[in-house]
């Protein structure tokens, strides 16, 4: 039973790195089964946002774990290495527990992580590829992650990205209330943005996604419209703030999209947030004098203003989760142990097989069974003592003094 998490996030890679190793939510199961068939990995989950990318596994050999990745998105492991962080045991206990609780992610505290990782969880489980020791690991994570919310104000003063959204574009332009937003995706994050959006009463709404359906149930929520990407053309210039985040594998906004956008626009400014990773709109659009485009990364400052107030309540569930740690890395090493003490107790059940099968011979054949039952448990006595005994009589110097110690803690012999 050997834990090892390893991938990237925020804090070590920048978004044009975090982009090439991310997982999409229509191939993770594959991704999963793959790993799974092809390495000597016996369990894994993979949680893949756009601030991380990291794999959660039972594994004897990480580095194949670490070549698979690598090689799933058609890298070479030198060119992710210098950006990767390696887990063993109990730092990836460790680091599950603080992304969980929010320690670990740009926003202090925010609560989407722990949304995103249950649905980690529940994609592996689909898979198949989750067993005692990643179910036991995540059913603690989420444990932990309850109490240290519950129990902290690690999520007072709440801040997010899409908070910092609307902030920035509140720097760009006077008053949103005179705006026109897009919204391009219809998932989770642009729900969140569309709430906070939707409290400046902009102008005007529309939400663009693959699927129309999906557009028109989020756009009707805010009084908004609803087309697909393929509309986005006819549409673009005429919206002032646009945020964005799909799926999509490749960009969605190229620059000549928002060229010719800009151009109908007569250079009106233009406010963009890219919140995906992929990223949905070609970097080369950022260069253009009338666009402010920023990504995931970019928001990191303006999300930091705020954050002084959290920091009292993150000392207090950095303690939560060093005494959960040690916890848990207890009960890991309690199952490393259990076929060592199966084996003992086999070892003893032949025994006791052995002097039964003898004791009851000897009844069959009419011996007194008070003599019977002393011969089986002198026997007994004598084969469970045998090997200490033999040990100690034949080693010597220290390694007998240390063996002569550990043979009376166990035994509870005191000296007279």
């Amino acid at each position: 039973m050997q834990l090892f998490a390893f991938g990237i996030n925020h804090h070590t890679a920048p978004l044009a790195i975090r982009e090439q190793v991310a997982f999409h939510a229509e191939n993770l199961k594959q991704a999963l089964l793959d790993l799974v068939d092809h390495r000597p990995v016996k369990e894994a989950a993979i949680l893949s946002t756009c601030n991380r990318t990291e794999v959660y596994c039972n594994t004897e050999e990480p580095q194949q774990a670490i070549e698979w990745m690598a090689e799933f998105h058609q890298l070479k492991t030198h060119a992710i290495e210098p950006y990767l962080y390696t887990l063993p045991k109990q730092e990836a206990v460790k680091h599950a527990f603080r992304v969980a609780s929010g320690l670990d992610s740009m926003v202090l505290g925010e609560t989407q992580i722990l949304g995103q990782l249950k649905q980690a969880v529940k994609t592996a489980e689909q898979a198949g590829t989750m067993g005692t020791l990643l179910h036991k690991l995540f059913q603690r994570t989420f444990s932990v992650a309850k109490e240290v919310r519950g129990t902290t104000a690690i999520g007072a003063n709440s801040v997010s990205m899409a908070a910092a959204a609307v902030r920035l574009a509140q720097r760009i332009f006077p008053s949103i209330h005179e705006q026109n937003v897009l919204f391009i995706g219809a998932g989770e994050m642009i729900e969140l943005c569309a709430n906070h959006f939707a409290a400046q009463r902009p102008k005007h709404i529309l939400v663009a996604n693959r699927t129309l359906e999906r557009a028109d149930l989020l756009a009707q929520r805010f009084g908004g419209g609803a087309i697909t990407l393929n509309d986005l053309p006819d549409h673009l210039a005429a919206y002032d703030i646009i945020v964005t985040s799909t799926a999509s594998p490749l960009p969605i906004l190229g620059k000549g999209m928002v060229e010719r956008a800009i151009k109908a626009r007569k250079h009106r400014p233009m406010f963009m947030v890219d919140l995906a990773v992929p990223r949905d709109i070609e970097e080369e659009v950022g260069e253009m004098d009338d666009v402010f485009l920023y990504s995931v990364d970019d928001l990191a400052q303006v999300v930091q203003e705020g954050m002084d107030s959290r920091q009292v309540a993150a000392a207090e569930a950095e303690c939560i989760v060093e005494s959960r740690v040690r916890s848990f890395v207890d009960w890991m090493e309690t199952r490393e142990i259990v076929p060592t003490i199966r084996a003992l107790r086999d070892h003893a059940d032949r025994f006791r097989r052995q002097e039964l099968e003898h004791a009851q011979r000897l009844l069959a054949r009419g011996e007194d069974p008070q003599q019977v039952m002393e011969l089986m448990a002198r026997a007994l006595t004598n084969k469970f003592l045998h090997i200490p005994s033999h040990a100690l009589n034949h080693i010597s110097g220290d390694e007998r003094t240390e063996l002569e110690a550990l043979l009376r803690r166990l035994y509870h012999i005191h000296h007279e």
